[in-house]
């Protein structure tokens, strides 16, 4: 509707370079600039090389934006960035770029958690979020288990990883199968060809009573299982070690999801980031959702990985629920703890 606030995000947190443009809950622009083909030959993201690469890509990206909702940025009402978490030099990039819009366009300005942001970006495909609903998050740098009673003021942590994230576990075990980066798609392409059940290999903190996950052991173990392999002289069959390990990662977070779901008596899981783009993790959350009686909610694949779509669909919230805008001494906070929602 026209009377809804037209809002502009920009995602900087790790190697995208995402501008969005949000009307309420109808996505209106996701452009969306990578620098992930410069991070691939050093097997993981170079944080100074993803800074210069949002130098770069800004102004490019917000221009398609831009172009791609037929509007100029007179149009829009209001700003919306991730100031955190992520790295902390591609943050800035992102921060400052909303301060000079913001500033030269006298609009105000929403500094936002990146991690809400995953969770409202849902609105954009599915509409309003139940109130309360469970969100569990998983990528190369988080995985965690949220109990959401609002979005736009009360998100509230019941688990999270202890070690490594479920999509850097993706990253670290596609290395050692000398398949790609991001190691996750190419797990995923893998793996269909593969037995899941040609080889067990450990589920951390699986029975422990928590809501917390732990993969650095299940990462170890695969590496161990095809370094046996090889000293053997034995081919490493790679379609079965990736179908295996994703299946691990996958029914832990499953698992530990529908339990967090039962045991705060909520019946929406919402499952979103990168790692969410994942088709065994989709199915296996449609299996156990539909046998205990929960709604399912994902977002199509590109609003699971990080984008600008999100962090202004996470930017009209705030705005719609009337919160105050954040100041222009808005800081970039490499660490922003999920319980603040708008900085």
């Amino acid at each position: 509707m026209k009377d809804e606030p037209l809002v502009l995000g920009i995602e900087t947190s790790c190697d995208e370079t995402g501008i969005g443009i949000v009307r309420g809950h109808t996505l209106l622009a996701d452009a969306i600039a990578s620098s992930v083909d410069e991070h691939a030959r050093f097997g993981g993201v170079v944080p100074e090389v993803a800074s210069r690469a949002h130098l770069e890509a800004m102004t490019p990206t917000v221009d398609r934006a831009l172009a791609d909702a037929g509007i100029t940025l007179n149009d829009i009402d209001a700003i919306a960035v991730t100031a955190g978490p992520g790295l902390a030099g591609a943050l800035l990039v992102g921060v400052a770029a909303a301060k000079a819009y913001s500033l030269g366009l006298g609009k105000p300005l929403y500094g936002v958690n990146h991690l809400a942001a995953h969770v409202a970006v849902d609105q954009l495909e599915h509409g309003a979020l139940p109130k309360p609903c469970v969100a569990l998050l998983v990528s190369g740098g988080h995985s965690s288990l949220l109990l959401v009673p609002d979005v736009a003021s009360d998100v509230r942590p019941l688990g999270a990883t202890v070690d490594d994230a479920a999509g850097e576990a993706f990253d670290k075990v596609a290395r050692v199968l000398d398949l790609g980066f991001p190691g996750g798609p190419y797990i995923d392409r893998a793996a269909r060809e593969g037995d899941p059940g040609s080889v067990f290999f450990p589920r951390g903190k699986y029975d422990d009573g928590t809501y917390d996950f732990s993969f650095s052991g299940l990462k170890t173990a695969v590496a161990r299982w095809v370094e046996a392999r090889e000293r053997a002289g034995e081919p490493v069959p790679v379609a079965d070690v990736a179908a295996a390990f994703q299946e691990a990662v996958v029914d832990v977070l499953t698992k530990k999801a529908i339990a967090a779901c039962k045991d705060n008596d909520v019946s929406h899981l919402l499952v979103g980031g990168g790692v969410a783009a994942n088709s065994r993790l989709r199915a296996m959350a449609q299996e156990r959702c539909e046998a205990a009686g929960i709604e399912l909610r994902v977002p199509r694949p590109k609003l699971c990985t990080d984008n600008g779509a999100m962090v202004a669909a996470l930017g009209s919230e705030l705005v719609a629920a009337g919160l105050a805008p954040s100041d222009l001494g808005l800081p970039a906070d490499s660490s922003l703890p999920i319980t603040q929602v708008l900085v």
